[in-house]
């Protein structure tokens, strides 16, 4: 009678056999070759737009604006104008309480006055007293006369014409100062200087202006209908940048409008700091001089704006295009491993003939930062890969580069 193996034998050699075809299938599946086109993450080589562009925020400015202020003093009477309107060069925009100014022109005139007057008398005495010298000059002659009175007046006579000499440079300066006076009383009615659309009012009816030491702002009249970009680029970009280079812009409230342009001006230094003391805003938006404050420098361009749909103070971003390469065959950065940077070659793995994955070199163009132009290397519908996946099948982890 044959003896059965004990349980524990038993249960060793059922684990054995379990182990012996799990080893036989690993080993049958590594010698059996797969698809290399089941793990790869592909891409078809397809054609579109490559844009090698430098990015950049700017501010929405009138192209033309002018702040219209106060020159003389007093209580702000009539405000004709109100925030929005548009008004033509030459429109009365803002009256002054003229009394001061109007005082002082009758004051000058009055005295301009007197001074012809007194200019009259002092005439007729330099004529009476011209006779004189003339009498008592030929009295001299036949020595009928005494030397006293030649003396005396000729003395008169040389007073006479230099009073009115003064009297017509008293003249002279009351004309002067009257003609300021005039001026001052002028500018109590402020015009536009310019056509435009009011964006800005900072004064109110009755209000008292002073404009002793500095000319109050009242107003600002701009010209809407085109428009500049003032755009602020890093230190590293602003080398990019060359005169005349198109570009497009997008705003916050038209994210599906896209604004042309070409870049007219680049600011030879950045703005300067803001100090302590400074009130000027437009200083702000310059770079610093601490050592981690990155440094910005100004460009501008002009858009037209016959619309109205860009306002000032809104912000555009900004897309400055160094190349550009359109219906171009497109690889995407990922897929690329740099052979030779300076001469743009790059190798690519690709699925070639029975699924097998292969290497090509090729050459690209224009870049951005996910898209390539292929200029020679690959056709149109080649599929390249761009990435493996991983064992437990989620796909890998790409880092494009930048």
């Amino acid at each position: 009678m044959t003896r059965s193996p004990p349980p524990a034998r038993r249960r060793y050699r059922a684990v054995l056999a379990v182990g012996v075809v799990v080893a036989g299938f690993a080993t049958a599946a590594l010698l059996r070759p797969g698809d290399p086109a089941a793990s790869a993450e592909l891409a078809a080589i397809g054609r579109g737009t490559v844009e090698d562009t430098v990015t950049a925020l700017g501010k929405i400015q009138p192209r033309a604006y002018v702040d219209v202020g106060a020159q003389v003093s007093g209580q702000l009477m009539r405000l004709h104008v109100k925030v929005g309107q548009m008004v033509r060069e030459g429109d009365l925009l803002a009256e002054i309480d003229p009394a001061l100014q109007q005082a002082k022109v009758e004051a000058g005139r009055a005295e301009r006055a007197r001074l012809t007057a007194l200019l009259d008398e002092l005439r007729a005495r330099a004529d009476f007293a011209q006779a004189q010298l003339a009498r008592q000059t030929a009295l001299r002659r036949v020595e009928a006369g005494r030397g006293e009175s030649y003396d005396q007046a000729r003395m008169e006579a040389r007073t006479a014409a230099a009073q009115v000499d003064a009297t017509l440079a008293q003249i002279r300066q009351t004309d002067s100062t009257l003609q300021a006076d005039e001026a001052q009383l002028g500018y109590t009615r402020i015009y536009a200087p310019m056509s435009g659309t009011l964006i800005a009012v900072d004064a109110r009816q009755g209000q008292t202006i002073n404009s002793t030491y500095e000319a109050p702002v009242l107003m600002r009249i701009a010209d809407l209908s085109a428009m500049t970009v003032w755009t602020q680029v890093s230190e590293a970009d602003i080398t990019r940048l060359t005169d005349g280079m198109p570009l497009y812009f997008t705003t916050l409230g038209h994210p599906g409008r896209r604004w042309t342009a070409r870049l007219q001006q680049i600011l030879p230094a950045p703005p300067k700091p803001v100090t302590s003391g400074s009130t000027n805003g437009a200083a702000s938006s310059g770079g610093g001089t601490g050592a981690s404050t990155v440094v910005l420098y100004t460009a501008l361009f002009e858009v037209a704006n016959e619309r109205g749909e860009l306002r000032p103070e809104m912000t555009a971003q900004v897309f400055f295009v160094a190349a550009e390469a359109k219906d171009a065959l497109t690889v995407p950065v990922a897929a690329l491993t740099a052979t030779d940077e300076a001469s743009g070659r790059h190798s690519v793995a690709m699925i070639g003939e029975g699924g097998a994955v292969v290497t090509r070199e090729v050459r690209i163009g224009v870049r951005d930062r996910f898209n390539a132009q292929i200029l020679q290397g690959l056709a149109e519908g080649e599929r390249i890969v761009v990435g493996w996946r991983t064992d437990d099948g989620r796909p890998p982890r790409i880092g494009f580069r930048l």
